[in-house]
């Protein structure tokens, strides 16, 4: 069985790229994918694009060309939910799109053709990724200390939001969570990809997880910080939960 690691940009793949075992490069819909193996285990690793459109490509692509068994997706995030700090780590429970609005249609933020306004992730594959995360955070404890953080990275669980904006602002994070919150959805973390591969995922009854890094507080930081935590932080976490939840799933 073949896990796809799905990420949005080259930085949060890089590390995993390096360890690939047997690769072999294949060009698709404009997009590289690469098969080999990774800890063991048979994987595709793919860049989604950015934004809902491209990632929604890619994800249908992985499994109708690919056959992959499930799709995982790594990445970063801005943190604005309550005490979700820079450097910690939010695994998705569910996701909203927060720029889905059919109303009065339909309940503001729900998908035509979709149960409500969440789409969940796999809980059994979420699950296992948690727990990686976890592992990674204890083994890993006093590895990342640098200029990002202040205290040591905590783990969180709950909703996620995507939507086609890269949000600099802290004005606009606010304008967008304050009303999801009052409607009962307390978004921790906002992005731009995993929404629409929980989508395609939910359509084809595959397994679908996601990890995602908070690198800004989505205010006017998040611009000026964000290569430098790319690099420095992003990527090494990725690695790392990445092989953790391999193994995991070796384990199974």
């Amino acid at each position: 069985m073949t896990t796809a690691i799905l990420s949005a940009l080259p930085e949060e793949q890089s590390g995993l790229l390096a360890h690939l075992e047997h690769g072999q490069q294949q060009l698709h819909a404009g997009r590289v994918f690469w098969q080999g193996r990774l800890h063991g285990r048979s994987v595709v690793l793919a860049l989604s694009g950015i934004g809902k459109v491209a990632a929604a490509t890619t994800a249908t692509v992985l499994i109708e060309r690919f056959r992959v068994a499930r799709i995982v997706f790594t990445g970063v995030a801005g943190g604005v939910g309550d005490g979700v700090s820079v450097g910690d780590i939010v695994v998705a429970q569910d996701y909203v799109q927060h720029d889905m609005d059919v109303s009065p249609l339909f309940e503001r933020w729900c998908v035509p053709g979709y149960d409500g306004v969440r789409l969940p992730c796999d809980p059994t594959l979420t699950a296992i990724l948690s727990e990686a995360v976890e592992s990674c955070l204890v083994s890993a404890r006093g590895y990342f200390d640098h200029e990002f953080m202040d205290v040591a990275p905590r783990l969180h669980r709950g909703l996620v939001a995507s939507g086609d904006r890269f949000i600099t602002c802290g004005e606009v994070a606010r304008a967008l969570r304050e009303p999801l919150v009052a409607a009962g959805h307390d978004v921790l973390a906002v992005e731009m990809e995993g929404a629409a591969v929980a989508q395609v995922c939910l359509d084809y009854r595959l397994p679908f997880a996601a990890v995602r890094t908070v690198s800004d507080r989505a205010d006017a930081s998040a611009h000026i910080d964000f290569p430098a935590f790319m690099e420095k932080v992003a990527s090494r976490y990725a690695e790392r939960i990445v092989r953790e939840l391999l193994r995991n799933l070796q384990k199974g």
